[in-house]
Parts: structure tokens; sequence; C-alpha cells
């Protein structure tokens, strides 16, 4: 049987390569350097076997959830990754999960020069907690408290597969097996847009940004309340996934405005900012797409692509709800 700290050394302890960290796992704090100038950006993300993942989820696709969904918060704050903390509670000491779960969190990891500096392990129902840490200049981080009336809305990628892909696994939809896989792969295997929030961040191009992670409607909400002004969005400007793009209108637009585990970006920007944003989307390969416009009075106004107000009946994901 594994002990913790045969697990921690077999699994989560790699080969010595370039480390950011002054000190790193082994000893009772990791020592992290902050450059002269640069602020921590800091954030972490609880992931529960049952809540936020079923079941027998696929070890190595959990493992990159687990990081994806922090490194996407350092992507709405503008920040470069620089390391995160591992604490994970475990039925058991399974082998092939833990070589799975290792082999897909270290591969995003490397993907983004984000290292592994410490943690904890012990027995429980199955439970990841992920701290991450970046660095970012404070005076460019993308915050949600600076969106400016006449802001234009933009969006990252696409919205909705990851929903439509839950709704199929729950029986609410049906789709063919290929379709089902396609979208499923947003749901469990979701991109952090990095570099495009470094881009934004890093040349002054946006005001304030947030991660999609609760739905569209919720999360820009977050960002209306603390910038204290109001929102104009154009629902069927939304950019549907391919998957959740073949489905009747009323699916596009609600499961697009407030479906949950999309993880992208949505930040505002001042208009004289479209073709240089527009740039930085082609250079970080990620799709932008405008949407709305920010507006003096609160209130979030929903439209159709004629500009006509839409009556939908949308909310984002409540951890302490039950879900959509």
């Amino acid at each position: 049987m594994l002990s913790e700290f045969d697990l921690i050394k077999q699994y989560f302890i790699r080969p010595a390569r370039p480390a950011k960290a002054q000190l790193g796992i082994g000893d009772d704090c990791a020592l992290l350097g902050m450059a002269p100038g640069r602020s921590f950006a800091i954030s972490s993300d609880m992931l529960v076997e049952g809540r936020h993942f079923f079941p027998g989820e696929d070890p190595r696709r959990l493992g990159h959830k687990s990081l994806a969904v922090n490194l996407s918060d350092l992507a709405a704050m503008g920040a470069r990754p620089v390391g995160f903390t591992l604490a994970l509670a475990l039925p058991a000491a399974d082998r092939d999960w833990l070589a799975g779960f290792s082999a897909g969190l270290f591969a995003l990891a490397d993907e983004h020069e984000c290292e592994l500096i410490g943690g904890d392990t012990t027995k429980g129902p199955l439970n990841i907690c992920i701290t991450v840490f970046g660095e970012v200049a404070p005076e460019a981080a993308l915050r949600r408290d600076a969106a400016r009336p006449g802001d234009d809305v933009w969006i990252s990628g696409t919205l909705g597969d990851a929903r439509l892909a839950l709704a199929a696994i729950r029986g609410e939809a049906s789709l063919p097996a290929e379709a089902q896989l396609q979208a499923g792969v947003r749901l469990h295997t979701p991109t952090p847009r990095v570099a495009l929030g470094r881009l934004l961040a890093e040349g002054g191009l946006a005001h304030a940004a947030i991660d999609i992670s609760d739905g569209l409607v919720g999360d820009l909400g977050h960002i209306l309340d603390r910038s204290g002004v109001g929102a104009t969005l154009d629902v069927d400007a939304l950019p549907a996934g391919p998957m959740l793009a073949t489905q009747p209108i009323a699916l596009r637009r609600a499961w697009s405005a407030a479906g949950g585990d999309d993880y992208e970006l949505c930040f505002t920007a001042a208009p004289a900012q479209r073709a240089a944003i527009l740039a930085a989307g082609a250079a970080s390969n990620t799709p932008v797409t405008r949407v709305g416009r920010i507006d003096a009075a609160p209130g979030l106004h929903l439209t159709d692509g004629q500009g006509r107000p839409l009556e939908l009946r949308l909310a984002g994901f409540d951890h302490f709800g039950s879900g959509q």
C-alpha cells in the first residue's frame, strides 16, 4: 500500500528541471520570489466529486480540468502563471488513477510553465483543491470593477457546448455519439485563455474582465455590479459552440447566455481598441467576438439580432442551488 509520502514522491515530485520557485516541494512551505514592480495573482478552486464532476470521471481529463479552471482565473486577470499547490483527498491510493490524474495535470502545467510547488494529500471523499499563483503588473491587471460606459463587451472562443454535453449525459438532450464526444471536449478539457488574457493586460487593451465559469449572464453581472454600470447584450451575437449551433434557437440562446463551464473570457474595452483586440485574438489563436456594450444605467438588457428586447429566464450556476 502506498503511504502519503510514497504517493507524493511517485506521482507528484518530478525530475529536476528549471524551477521558478526558490524552494518547492519537500519543506514546510514553498518560497516564491517576485520581480520588482510585479504582484502575485492568487486563486483557489475546489472540485468535488458528485458536484463538479461525475463519479468515475476519467482521471487524465480530471487532472487537466482541475488545473485549467485555476489557470482560467489567471487569464481573466492577465497574469502569467508561476506555480500551484495541490490538496487532494482520495478514497484510496489507486496507482492507475494517480498515474492518469498526474499525467493530465502535468501536461497542462508544462504547456503553461506552471510548477507544482507543494500541497497535501489525505484519505477521504474525492476532492481536489488547487491554488494557483501568477504574476502581473498591478496597474495592468484586469479587474471586475473597471468597466466604463461606452465599452464594448467581448467574448473569447465559443459558448454552450459544455452545457450541451452535460445535458446529453443527464439525458436532457439527444445527440449523435460523435457530436456528444465533440461537445464533451469543452466540458471535460476546457482551454484556459492565458495567452489572450496576457495580451489584453500587457497591451492595455481591456478595462474589465472575468472568466465565464458559471454562465455568461451571471458572470457578466459580477462586472456590472462591481463597476456600477449596466449592459446591453445581443444574445444572437453570442458565439455558440459548433455542436450547440445545430440546436433549436431557444437552446442556443439559453445555453450560450447561461450555460456554465465554458471557461472563456468576457471582457470590456473601448471601441477604439477593436482592431487591436482582433489582432490579439489572432496572435493568441483565440477567436474573439463583440457581443454588446456597457451602459451607464444599471441593469442587463438582452436583445435579439435586430435589437428587439428578449424576455429570457436565465440564471448562472449556483454552487448551493440545484444547478441547471
